[in-house]
């Protein structure tokens, strides 16, 4: 089974999704911006998910998961939770 690792952050709106993913892009750190501004428990590891498999995840982020390229930000992706910014660190 394919297994994929990724961080991300967790927002309320996809306004702020989108300002957030403007800083990253240009150069702020997505560990440090997660720690900061993310509403989702795995912000305190800076968004990082760990390892998971296809289906352990809400469909909307299945999706980009396991489609995205590695290393690029993607996002604003909506979800039941709210908006996530997130990025494939690796897939295999």
């Amino acid at each position: 089974m394919v297994q994929a690792t990724a961080s991300h952050l967790l927002v309320s709106t996809e306004a702020q999704c989108a300002a957030l993913k403007e800083q990253i892009l240009a150069g702020a750190d997505f560990a440090a911006v997660a720690k900061e501004h993310s509403s989702c428990p795995s912000s305190a590891q800076g968004g990082d998910l760990g390892s998971f498999g296809p289906g352990m995840m809400v469909p909307e982020f299945d999706k980009v998961v396991f489609s995205a390229p590695v290393g690029e930000v993607q996002g604003p992706v909506k979800t039941q939770f709210g908006y996530h910014l997130l990025i494939v660190n690796s897939r295999g």
